[in-house]
């Protein structure tokens, strides 16, 4: 895909113009500020040169009270400003987040393959936080400094014109120099977001891999390679540092060529009697009213431009093609019977790379069909094109007659059950995670499960059962416990088609023969993908596949293969021996 940048435009169109309501509101409140700021400094020229001079009290209190009035007004709208529009951005940041989420897991297994999940929680988590500089008062302030900067320079050139000049030459100068660094900066806070979701990425892995790093002594390389990206962050962050720290000094120095120019140039205006003292007081603070947002231009508009290269990560996520919304994929399927077909199927991972060749087989509705073969033969992988979790790069596989390829993968995923080798539970309980694909099922349709996968076998011995707690990814539950969960929560999909991964992979012998037993009620009914590495655990699977370098080498049931003495012959009598 082309990685395009998010411009302004886009980001007002998208952003900003859907809560134009919010950011007229905002614009309102802050012009109003704006113009309760003008006050004080137009207050002290009276307050100089007539009020004192001619020893007006009562025009005094006057004064004292509207002085008193505009900064109450400028507190509210304060106030107002962020209650409305920081709440707001807040707001909108989580639905930000909420689409953002919801897109990544739309996306096809290929993309997570190839990406850190400790990436895709920084970038779904962080890059989005810089809207609220487009909503939030960072661009409000940026639209009403802009008004107080043009109604200030007004007011300044009707008290000395030459004196203005004298101001918007270094001014010139300091925008000029600004231009230039946001220029250099934005690419800066691009590549921050990127180090940052490496560096988060790698975190992840570290702290979900802590047992592996304990068992091989490993802490001091991970704190190195951790080191190593947090100095990459800090180099970043320095460069970025740099250029705000010379957009700042350069506008101190420039502003107090400024200030010392307006002392001179004042000063001998007021000798000459060109200009009174509280016309310089006033022209005084009208200047720092006007230098005021133009030197926050260097601080907001660092703060746009990272918000801008967070949605340019941002939108790279939501450009991608869902899965599920792939243009053929028009099929719904209202019922699935279970009938799956391999008609040449290849696959690669990578370009020229083929794991699968021209894969054919036809599993009918009901059938068990189990994939045997050494690791890297190609066994998972059939079982992820059966699942949809891949694409085939060439043939066709079929499902009751329908392309796979061509059905919407919502109305056939609901019709699926998974029991992977990665045995994956969530943090939670031990209920929770047996309902999670049917989270509104009954209490005896989750009995029904428990008992099928014998979990109120080491349940029954909790104090608290089934609402166990059981850690991240199921740390304080055996391997086999783990397994039995798996199983359960397949139970509970009650699916059409199911696939078994080394479903029994994790099991000692006792946990096997209860699981086998679970399986075979399990599989009643459901067409059936098993990958077992334990021969004997598929001994009554109506076809067998013996998959060699990503060919089907041998196929036909247990007794035919054994009498045809090959390759399944020499693993089964293999196993049988040890």
């Amino acid at each position: 895909m082309v990685d395009k940048k998010v411009s302004v435009l886009k980001a007002f169109k998208t952003i900003i113009w859907p809560k134009r309501n919010l950011v007229f509101i905002g614009l309102v409140l802050i012009v109003v500020s704006k113009a309760a700021s003008f006050i004080a400094p137009i207050s002290l020229r009276i307050f100089m040169d007539e009020i004192i001079p001619e020893g007006d009290i009562p025009y005094l209190k006057i004064l004292v009270a509207i002085v008193a009035a505009g900064f109450l007004v400028q507190a509210v709208t304060s106030f107002l400003l962020t209650k409305i529009l920081s709440v707001q951005a807040q707001f909108l940041i989580s639905e930000l987040r909420s689409q953002v989420q919801k897109q990544v897991l739309s996306l096809p297994i290929r993309f997570f393959d190839n990406t850190k999940s400790g990436a895709l929680v920084s970038r779904i988590m962080t890059d989005v936080e810089g809207v609220r500089n487009l909503i939030g008062t960072g661009l409000v302030q940026l639209v009403g400094g802009t008004i107080t900067a043009i109604v200030s320079l007004i007011l300044l050139l009707r008290i000395s014109v030459s004196m203005t000049l004298l101001t918007l030459v270094p001014l010139a100068i300091f925008a000029l120099i600004a231009l230039k660094a946001f220029k250099i900066i934005r690419p800066i806070f691009r590549n921050r977001g990127k180090i940052n979701a490496e560096v988060t990425g790698r975190l992840t892995e570290t702290l979900g891999g802590i047992r592996i790093i304990k068992g091989f002594g490993a802490e001091i390389q991970e704190a190195k390679v951790f080191e190593s990206g947090v100095h990459k962050l800090f180099e970043n962050v320095k460069k970025s540092l740099t250029a705000t720290a010379f957009m700042t000094s350069s506008s101190t120095f420039l502003l107090g060529l400024a200030t010392a120019g307006i002392m001179g140039l004042g000063g001998y205006k007021i000798i000459a009697d060109q200009l009174t003292i509280g016309e310089y007081i006033e022209f005084t603070f009208l200047l720092a009213l006007m230098v005021a947002p133009i030197v926050q231009m260097s601080n907001i508009g660092s703060q746009l431009t990272e918000a801008l290269a967070g949605l340019d990560r941002t939108e790279e996520l939501m450009n991608k093609t869902a899965e599920a919304h792939e243009k053929e994929r028009i099929i719904q399927l209202d019922s699935v019977h279970g009938d799956v077909t391999f008609n040449n199927v290849s696959f690669s991972y990578e370009e020229d790379k083929e794991v699968l060749h021209n894969i054919s087989f036809d599993v009918k509705p009901g059938e068990v069909i189990a994939l045997v073969g050494s690791s890297g033969s190609g066994k998972s992988t059939i079982a992820g094109l059966a699942a949809s979790f891949l694409n085939p790069n060439s043939g066709t596989i079929t499902v009751d007659g329908q392309d796979l390829s061509k059905v919407d993968l919502n109305s056939f995923r609901q019709h699926l059950g998974v029991v992977l080798q990665d045995d994956f539970l969530f943090e939670g309980t031990i209920k929770e995670n047996i309902l999670f694909p049917r989270p509104n099922a009954s209490e005896e349709k989750l009995q029904q499960a428990v008992k099928a996968a014998y979990v109120d076998e080491f349940t029954n011995r909790f104090d608290d059962g089934l609402d166990t707690l059981i850690g991240e990814r199921g740390v304080k539950l055996s391997g086999g416990q783990r397994q039995r969960i798996a199983i359960a929560r397949a139970v509970l999909a009650d699916p059409k088609i199911l696939i078994l991964d080394e479903a029994t992979s994790s099991l000692d012998t006792e946990s096997e023969a209860l699981i086998q037993k679970s399986l075979a009620e399990l599989t009643k009914g459901r067409t059936t993908f098993v990958i077992a590495h334990r021969l004997s655990t598929i001994r009554k699977a109506n076809q067998i596949l013996v998959i060699e370098n990503g060919r089907i080498s041998e196929q036909g049931t247990h007794d035919e293969l054994i009498a045809s003495e090959g390759r399944y012959y020499n693993l089964f009598t293999y196993q049988a021996r040890i």
